[in-house]
């Protein structure tokens, strides 16, 4: 739905957005459809429409003709050249840098070589994959709006500063916005990962009210309601893996038990699959390489049907699935999203085995179906939805968020 702007003239930045957010969402509209989409006034539209043609944020994309629509319309639609936006995902398994276009589409995407835990070092990759990412793609690079960084909680937004992520243990209060800005000379935005996931669904135009749960080194949620991103009053809202679903399962840093988290991680199911002997012994779970080529063959051993391997990832999806069902009980949710670097493994016995363990748990079925589905943007999620965040901030009709 699109957002109804104001015709006083004191907002007239938020009514740009506004009409550029319709356009985005229709992918082309004309003066006259925008007008009845937002509330402006013909003149209003007029106006905003010219200075957005002349910023290079939209162009002319034909004329609609047809019995009853009087004068043809000129339709506008988004200029994907007109502005660009960097995206950044930082997992402790895997770092990606992606270029977004105006639209949303990737047309740049690179791995960060130089992987070290040292965050110095790591930052330095980051900016040299950046320029990279940037001049392979072609882009102007003064349309390039800004850096949007995805990464796991908790964080401190209003300072760009990586707090004690758990499974980056030398990350202590890192200043992250602050040294990539230092280094690349771009605005540079932060936030959750679950979060930008979630962003990332609702700018491709799947709206509505879902959880995307995340599946990474760790687990999380982002979440949306009603087509708004929930951030939380910190904004690290989806902390969910402390939830526990397996009293009797392995010991969790926190002290406790059987934590979602600690019994999602890769590090736990190879360690399972090695004591039902459905992998070799001698794998180090101590060595992250190595534990993350043991679990893709694990998930490949449970999707080519291997009883042993399939009872491993459906007991994930009864833990899983509880913690869905409670978040989408509380929240009323329409869906959930499954997403992050580990999906793409799991997602050809998981996704069914969840949507089975989900089956009658949903408390509103009655009233509405719950849907159980993949991400459609892949594995690169969490960098475009860091990439997205810079795209909302700029052109988004959002006055809760500030401009890059």
């Amino acid at each position: 739905m699109a957002r109804r702007g104001t015709n006083l003239d004191r907002v007239g930045g938020f009514n740009d957005a506004v009409v550029l957010d319709a356009i985005r969402r229709s992918e082309q509209l004309s003066r006259v459809e925008l007008a009845e989409a937002t509330g402006l006034s013909g003149q209003a539209i007029s106006n905003i429409a010219r200075r957005l043609l002349d910023a290079g944020l939209v162009r002319e994309a034909g004329v609609l003709r047809g019995a009853g629509l009087g004068k043809p319309r000129t339709l506008l639609e988004l200029e994907p050249a007109g502005r660009y936006a960097v995206g950044v995902h930082l997992d402790p398994s895997v770092v990606t840098v992606v270029l977004l276009d105006l639209t949303g589409e990737v047309v740049a995407r690179r791995p960060v070589d130089q992987y070290a835990d040292d965050p110095d070092l790591l930052i330095d990759g980051i900016a040299k994959t950046i320029e990279e990412v940037i001049a392979s793609s072609g882009a102007p690079r003064d349309r390039v709006s800004g850096v949007g960084i995805a990464a796991p909680g908790p964080i401190d937004v209003d300072r760009g500063v990586v707090v004690d992520p758990p499974n980056l243990s030398t990350w202590h209060l890192v200043p992250l916005c602050d040294q990539l800005q230092e280094r690349t000379g771009l605005p540079v935005v932060l936030d959750k990962d679950v979060t930008a996931a979630a962003a990332a669904e609702k700018w491709a135009g799947q709206g509505g009210s879902f959880v995307f749960f995340y599946l990474g080194t760790g687990v999380g949620a982002g979440l949306v309601i009603g087509d708004e991103v929930v951030r939380g009053s910190s904004s690290n809202v989806g902390e969910i893996g402390h939830v526990i679903v397996d009293p009797d399962g392995p010991v969790c840093y926190c002290g406790r038990r059987g934590c979602v988290g600690e019994a999602s991680q890769p590090r736990y199911l190879v360690q399972q699959a090695v004591r039902a002997g459905v992998l070799a012994d001698g794998i180090d779970l101590d060595d992250r390489p190595a534990v993350d080529e043991a679990f893709a063959r694990l998930c490949t051993l449970a999707a080519d049907g291997a009883a042993g391997a399939q009872q491993i990832v459906v007991q994930l999806a009864v833990r899983i699935a509880k913690v869905v069902e409670d978040v989408a009980n509380l929240l009323d949710l329409d869906r959930v999203v499954f997403g992050g670097p580990h999906w793409e493994h799991l997602a050809p016995v998981l996704n069914d085995a969840v949507r089975t363990a989900l089956d009658g748990r949903f408390l509103l079925q009655a009233v509405h179906p719950f849907e159980v589905t993949g991400t459609a943007l892949g594995t690169d999620v969490g960098a475009i939805g860091a990439a997205s965040l810079v795209l909302d901030r700029t052109f988004s009709p959002n006055p809760a968020l500030g401009g890059v």
